[in-house]
């Protein structure tokens, strides 16, 4: 499996080659350093585990340094990549032009955090009457039994927290690879708010 870790810049448009506009956002690819390498015969499967954003100093802990093997700087973001379609070697950097060739991709991020939310704005419910005494407007109505046992049945859709939490979207078209910029085009919208950290892998549905 082919990936990088980039960070979203944002939405812009392009012409496609038939004058068409195409909606593409913009993931700037940081260098990805290769920290080690997991094999089958000592791990139990082969991997890639490659590192982002040097960490300060005075964060990094022992135990955590440790991952690091000498020479390279501790990171603060580590991601693995199972089965690496390229080779590469302990101390690399990974760049945007990993993806040429790659025609769609999956991208895992992390979603805007919307914070406590009621059952209207979380899960899409009509509601009740807006009209004058009905006391019924924007409730999330019954969750249990009424009589014995006196708990909310399992899996009923409630108020509470709304995003930030792990969301992947599959089978994006990789619309252009700019290698000397370190830029990935890619079509449509993606997971996460603006600068935020995303993680691009060669589509497992598409290729």
């Amino acid at each position: 499996m082919i990936g990088v870790i980039g960070k979203k810049v944002g939405m812009t448009q392009i012409f496609d080659e038939t004058g068409r506009v195409v909606p593409v956002t913009v993931v700037q690819v940081v260098p990805n350093v290769v920290v080690s390498k997991k094999t089958a015969e000592k791990d139990g499967y082969n991997a890639v585990v490659v590192g982002v954003y040097e960490k300060k100093k005075s964060r990094v802990t022992k135990p955590y340094a440790g991952q690091f093997p000498e020479g390279i700087a501790p990171t603060r973001i580590l991601r693995e990549f199972r089965d690496f379609e390229k080779e590469v070697d302990v101390g690399q950097s990974i760049d945007a032009s990993v993806l040429d060739g790659v025609r769609f991709v999956d991208v895992i991020a992390k979603s805007k955090g919307k914070g406590f939310q009621g059952v209207v704005k979380r899960w899409g419910f009509e509601g009740g009457r807006a009209t004058h005494g009905s006391k019924f407007h924007r409730e999330p109505g019954s969750t249990g039994n009424s009589t014995y046992p006196h708990h909310s049945f399992k899996n009923i859709k409630m108020p509470g927290h709304m995003g930030n939490e792990r969301v992947t979207v599959q089978n994006l078209k990789v619309v252009r690879v700019d290698a000397e910029k370190g830029v990935v085009l890619i079509r449509g919208a993606l997971p996460g708010p603006r600068n935020c950290d995303v993680l691009i892998r060669k589509s497992v549905k598409k290729s």
